[in-house]
């Protein structure tokens, strides 16, 4: 991170992460925690799952996010009956209107934009599931053995609803595990939902600017990835995710007890590149113990698999993440 090009490219990072959060706020009231995590991991080159009711303006954050940063933008609404060619395209017979010969032609779906928005994808049965899900971790799409490349940036905020759970498909926990954070969108305050009320109720037309480009955001997401880590802090983050295994011979007896499955190597990937982020974000050249220590429940929440033991206790995920810490 020595390079003088580096060095103002993360402080022009850090102005210009001010400027998208004050971009988004003319539309967005609050939920500053959920902003800032997402403007993590597009950085950071993952894709988020947001758990989170009806009614809460997902789709218009993920839609007002695109807008700032100049990104095409694609909602998905996964249904029972979506199928795979549904998100990733399908090919068709087109003739040529001279010659009169057919052959097939590709019609990108969807899955072609820069952000997606993949809505209520427990919705939707394990085919489909995987084929949005083989886009984000290859990002790229086969259909009739030909490979079409997605663009990039690519982002994907895939929503659950923690409701109506009836006739939805779970997704599996080796396809959780490829999401890099697990969020939990809340209720807005008393105090925000009438700032929201008064809003969407008048005539008021919120004129965003356009803060970064695609090309000017995989530069970032580049410089993501120089950024140096002390070799302390990578082993505090290997430790910390080691420690959710049970049966490993230095795990605590309450994970022994209460966990079924603990974090993979992946955990502490996006632990690192998590706090490189958030460093470079607040104008800083090397993340702390402390940059990692903020992202353990959103990168673990998904991740750590209690047994019937930690339900019959009243035990989840974030309680066990809570005591290890």
């Amino acid at each position: 991170m020595s390079k003088t090009n580096d060095i103002e490219s993360v402080e022009k990072l850090c102005l210009a992460v001010g400027e998208i959060k004050k971009e988004i706020a003319k539309v967005i009231i609050g939920q500053e925690q959920i902003i800032n995590d997402l403007l993590v991991s597009l950085l950071a080159r993952g894709h988020c799952l947001l758990i989170g009711v009806p009614g809460l303006a997902k789709t218009l954050l993920i839609k007002t996010f695109s807008e700032v940063l100049d990104l095409r933008f694609n909602r998905i609404q996964f249904t029972p009956d979506l199928m795979p060619g549904d998100i990733t395209g399908t090919e068709i017979i087109d003739e040529d209107p001279v010659t009169k010969r057919r052959d097939f032609r590709f019609i990108k779906g969807p899955i072609f934009a820069n952000m997606i928005l993949a809505d209520e994808i427990n919705r939707t049965p394990p085919k489909t599931q995987s084929a949005l899900l083989e886009a984000m971790q290859e990002h790229k799409v086969t259909a009739a053995g030909t490979t079409h490349i997605l663009d990039e940036p690519f982002f994907v905020l895939a929503t659950q609803n923690p409701i109506e759970q009836e006739g939805t498909y779970p997704l599996p926990e080796a396809q959780l595990d490829r999401f890099m954070f697990n969020l939990w969108l809340d209720y807005p305050s008393i105090n925000e939902e009438i700032e929201i009320i008064k809003t969407t109720t008048s005539d008021y037309t919120p004129h965003l600017k356009k803060i970064l480009k695609a090309e000017d955001l995989i530069s970032y997401q580049d410089l993501i990835k120089r950024v140096p880590v002390a070799d302390n802090v990578i082993q505090y983050a290997v430790n910390f995710v080691n420690n959710t295994r049970p049966n490993t011979g230095n795990t605590q007896q309450f994970v022994n007890d209460w966990v079924s499955w603990g974090a993979g190597p992946r955990a502490s990937q996006y632990l690192i590149l998590a706090a490189k982020t958030k460093a470079v974000m607040e104008g800083r050249f090397t993340p702390s113990i402390d940059d990692v220590k903020t992202f353990l429940i959103p990168v673990l929440r998904h991740r750590i698999i209690p047994n019937f033991s930690a339900e019959a206790d009243g035990i989840n995920s974030v309680e066990i993440i809570k005591k290890l810490f």
